[in-house]
């Protein structure tokens, strides 16, 4: 398997590496921007600058957007009044913290609780503790959403592939065949994505071969009646950011698989995969954007 080592040779990663383990260290405490472009050796400009071409991120939507998710995280695993975890989070009054966990989530932290439901919560940028990702990406540092998806009904088609731990892979021709299949049966929606559901939980070999559909959404569509219909249940997701050559993908799911997941505090399971790409995605475009979403559960 290859590696994904971290080289020190490269200077701005590196002191981008300091800085983020201070904002992790410190996110109960002022994070100003000053002081933390002061701590990598740069001016501000300079900062924001280095940060977002790492991070894909501004520094103060990082930083705000994990003090929100280290909130719901406490609002659903503890009892702990508001007012205290907001302190605990940073926020300097109850007020500040219920507007911008509402501008961030959609909706007020009781009824966070109440719903019981992770959803939205950013996780930490791992750096100097794990490598990175493949240097084709852009950004290279990537953060990792968790997600809740109630269930929901695709339409498309179907055929077994054999994916990345199979003995003689062949996803990356099957793949794209089924995509060709779908978008001649059906005219390409244009407000919604493309979904690719690999329905893991069919696997017979640990996961090495395994049905794969190319869909649509089936909600407001009305699809060729030929089409088959497939139920995706409602399940718990890690949700990984991709931007770059396609090929890069599997590298970058070995990287989520073998480094970032056994330190998350989550582990995998067995479920429905999920590919979301862009309505305009091509397979033949040379850098593709799209997210893919593993069925996770909290370790115990």
């Amino acid at each position: 398997m290859p590696q994904y080592a971290r080289s020190d040779l490269q200077t701005p990663l590196s002191r981008i590496e300091r800085v983020l383990d201070h904002i992790h260290r410190n996110l109960d405490q002022p994070l100003s921007v000053q002081a933390l472009a002061a701590l990598g050796g740069w001016s501000r400009w300079q900062f924001q600058r280095v940060f977002a071409a790492h991070t894909g991120l501004s520094v103060a939507q990082y930083v705000r957007e994990l003090r929100l998710s280290r909130a719901a995280e406490a609002l659903l695993s503890g009892t702990q009044r508001q007012l205290d975890i907001a302190l605990a989070c940073g926020f300097d009054s109850e007020i500040s913290f219920s507007r911008s966990f509402r501008q961030m989530f959609g909706c007020s932290p009781g009824q966070y609780r109440k719903r019981g439901q992770r959803s939205g919560l950013r996780t930490p940028i791992h750096s100097r503790d794990l490598p990175l990702p493949p240097e084709e990406l852009n950004p290279r540092m990537l953060q990792i959403r968790v997600e809740t998806r109630p269930a929901f009904d695709v339409v498309g088609v179907c055929g077994q592939v054999s994916g990345l731990f199979a003995d003689q892979p062949d996803f990356a021709t099957k793949v794209p065949a089924l995509w060709q299949q779908l978008l001649a049966k059906v005219e390409r929606p244009s407000d919604r994505p493309l979904i690719g559901v690999m329905d893991i939980s069919e696997a017979a070999d640990s996961g090495a071969s395994f049905p794969y559909w190319a869909t649509v959404e089936a909600d407001g569509l009305e699809p060729p009646p030929h089409l088959p219909r497939l139920t995706v249940p409602a399940q718990e997701y890690a949700v990984i950011p991709f931007q770059g050559p396609l090929p890069a993908l599997e590298k970058t799911l070995e990287w989520f698989i073998h480094y970032w997941l056994p330190s998350s505090g989550y582990r995998g399971r067995y479920g429905f995969d999920l590919e979301v790409y862009h309505p305009e995605f091509t397979m033949d475009q040379s850098t593709t954007r799209m997210e893919y979403w593993v069925p996770v559960e909290p370790e115990r």
